[in-house]
């Protein structure tokens, strides 16, 4: 209440202060745009001193978008266009080097195995044949008559261009990795040969951890021996908590109390007649679909649906409804609903299977389609007839001959489906033929083959939905906590936590963000948050709340690391277990000397033990593990010698070779060097790729624009 009173005989003194803040808030956006606070640079980014501009890129961007229709963020696809782009600049700086380039008859042959384009009538000759002319001619009418076309088409050379340098480019590369004989007769022996051996192993797991000592002196030792390999990226940690805006429970009963209400009977003062309206509740109104469409917030579904279609919890109770039976309120997908009974038809919904074949110019057509109308239908006659024999596989048939994509999966089954849900004339033949049925019907898609497997009864429920939201109240209330949290947080910015902890909110961390993320663990996709701890301005232990779609973050920086080499806390991790290892090994291999495999054993009160039939491909030790550098010793000793102490992947060891069994001598190892040349040309391609990228000067400056 004190605090209440301090409020109210402020009120003219805080109304002056937040108007204050409010301009300086103002003020300072309009210097930050232009110019103050972070610089957005003129281009995206440069790649080897080429710049990519951003106009064209948002452009890039915003074509993606459209195309992919809402199924990526913003962000994603900022960073495949990114991507694109890089690719293409660094190959064609290839590309210049070599001074490669397509003529013509390059792109055409290109063209010519396309099917969308070599299969289409119009550009075939009377032997359905491409014809490279035509085509030709077809682009130079299109120069004139449809220049909004002609330049989706000139875009669309622009990247079958593309395409064609990188497959000269890498085929040039694939053609210098061939094979020679001697590695081809290295790569059979290495899988075929053998070696028994016998053992003595001290394993890692016999020195407690505990007992070896790590320094960071160490780590920094080990860091700068490898820095390539701690070379990382810009990041930030934050920490946050979230704020939900959820329904309190007085909230959902207030919700469930106006549903319930609604079954009822209103009195509603009719200003034409002057007098009260009795208007019928949601249990006795004839008018249904006006009901449910003025009092609900799911639309009225006048379809008839089978079990399978509804809510999984309640299927079994709504289905068993009698005709005119209200059931709710009850809770699915974040709506309490009341549902009516309105309706009931037997045999109202209908299981069938069907194997698709689609012709020339149907619907379902793709460029591989070849078969005419006529072809199709013959085709259908011919699997309706295989279908109809005694034990035949309908599934086994569609999954061989259906153009539909689903029938490799499901071969050919469509499960349950209503009236409304089929195009009519697949509709008309499932409804009207009995279980077991078989026949063929055209629609736009093709000619069907169609097998009823079932009928059921299907249901007409009317239901009145409100989603399960908070009141202004509680909205307000949970607005009150975050900003309390907020301020409070801010007077004492090192205990974040512990601040948290008195508002009874829990602490979330997201640790390794980098400049591009959108993606924050326990957030979902969250970009401006990114954005935020990105900003040049925001220190180490600043606090920002945030709006979300349901509702607030309140974050905190609590570290930034600039590009470079990890320090020493950062590599710990990664670095002490690789350390104590090799430590293990010194100490292990200082108790592993002497003059035979027995003695060593007998020092270490343990055992010689023996692994047969080694191979270098499958360096397995039975009840050990894999262990390369083991058997690679092994192979290299000669029967009876026994090796120095060696640091394993489990353990160190010593090993003496009984014996060797090398392969028989082949008289060629052809399948062996295409083997190995398969493998590499497979891979040339991103290998080389990767090399360039990791060779090449890149601006990035996507975080700064995006």
């Amino acid at each position: 209440m004190a605090i209440l009173e301090k409020i109210r005989n402020r009120t003219v003194f805080l109304i002056v202060i937040i108007g204050l803040a409010l301009f300086a808030f103002v003020i300072s956006d309009v210097i930050s745009s232009r110019g103050g606070g972070m610089n957005h640079p003129t281009e995206i980014g440069k790649v080897n001193g080429k710049e990519i501009s951003t106009e064209s890129f948002r452009f890039q961007v915003e074509n993606l978008l459209r195309s992919v229709g809402g199924n990526a963020t913003t962000m994603q696809a900022v960073n495949r266009v990114w991507d694109e782009n890089v690719r293409n600049i660094v190959l064609n700086q290839q590309f210049e080097k070599l001074g490669l380039s397509v003529e013509k008859d390059q792109i055409l042959s290109v063209l010519s195995k396309n099917q969308a384009i070599a299969q289409n009538p119009e550009f075939q000759n009377e032997f359905g044949v491409f014809d490279a002319s035509k085509f030709v001619n077809y682009i130079a009418m299109l120069k004139s008559s449809n220049p909004a076309l002609y330049e989706q088409w000139r875009m669309q050379e622009e990247g079958i261009v593309e395409m064609a340098k990188q497959q000269t480019y890498f085929n040039l590369i694939r053609s210098g990795l061939g094979v020679t004989q001697a590695e081809a007769e290295m790569a059979y022996h290495q899988e075929n040969d053998k070696a028994d051996i016998k053992y003595v192993t001290l394993q890692y797991s016999s020195i407690a951890d505990s007992t070896i000592n790590v320094s960071d002196k160490d780590i920094k030792a080990y860091i700068k021996k490898h820095e390539k390999e701690f070379e990382r990226e810009a990041y930030r940690n934050i920490q946050y908590v979230v704020v939900n805006e959820t329904a309190s429970e007085q909230d959902k009963q207030a919700i469930k109390d106006e549903l319930v209400a609604l079954l009822q009977p209103s009195i509603v003062y009719n200003s034409k007649t002057k007098s009260n309206d009795t208007i019928s509740g949601f249990a006795k109104t004839n008018r249904v679909a006006d009901f449910v469409a003025k009092n609900s917030q799911l639309p009225y579904d006048s379809l008839f649906v089978g079990k399978s279609q509804l809510p999984v919890a309640f299927a079994d109770t709504l289905f068993a409804l009698p005709k005119g039976a209200i059931y709710g309120p009850y809770e699915d997908a974040g709506y309490y609903k009341i549902s009516r009974m309105i309706d009931k038809q037997a045999n109202g919904s209908v299981e069938a299977s069907h194997i698709l074949i689609a012709y020339q110019g149907s619907q379902a057509a793709n460029p591989n389609t070849s078969l005419t109308k006529e072809q199709a239908k013959a085709k259908a006659e011919e699997l309706l007839a295989k279908a109809k024999v005694k034990g035949a596989d309908f599934a086994a048939l569609a999954k061989e001959n259906s153009d539909d994509p689903s029938a490799s999966i499901r071969g050919g089954d469509l499960g349950f489906f209503q009236r409304g849900m089929m195009v009519k004339p697949f509709e008309d033949f499932a409804f009207s033929n009995p279980i077991g049925y078989m026949g063929v019907v055209e629609t736009d898609f093709g000619f069907h083959v169609i097998k009823i497997t079932n009928k059921a009864e299907a249901v007409k429920l009317a239901t009145i939905a409100q989603k399960i939201e908070a009141s202004d109240a509680t909205t307000n209330e949970l607005f009150t906590k975050v900003t309390r949290f907020e301020m409070d947080a801010n007077e004492d910015v090192k205990n974040f936590g512990a601040v948290a902890s008195k508002s009874e909110l829990s602490v979330l961390r997201a640790d390794n963000l980098n400049a591009n993320d959108e993606y924050i663990i326990g957030l979902g996709n969250n970009r401006q948050i990114v954005q935020w701890a990105f900003t040049k301005d925001t220190k180490v232990g600043e606090i920002k709340r945030f709006q979300t779609p349901t509702g607030y973050v309140v974050a905190q920086l609590t570290k930034k690391a600039e590009k470079g080499i990890s320090t020493t806390e950062e590599a710990a991790p990664f670095v002490k277990p690789i350390l104590i290892r090799q430590k293990k090994a010194e100490l292990l291999a200082e108790k592993m000397k002497g003059a035979s495999l027995e003695e060593i054993a007998s020092a270490n009160k343990t055992q010689v033990q023996s692994a047969n039939a080694l191979t270098m491909n499958n360096p397995i030790i039975i009840g050990v593990g894999r262990e390369p550098k083991v058997v690679g010793t092994a192979f290299g000793l000669k029967s009876g010698q026994v090796s120095k102490p060696i640091e394993g992947e489990n353990g160190v060891y010593v090993v003496e070779v009984s014996s060797t069994q090398p392969a028989t001598a082949l008289s060629e190892y052809k399948a062996f060097a295409q083997s190995i040349e398969n493998l590499r040309t497979g891979r040339a391609s991103q290998e080389v790729y990767n090399a360039l990228l990791k060779a090449s000067d890149i601006e990035d400056n996507r975080s700064s624009i995006y």
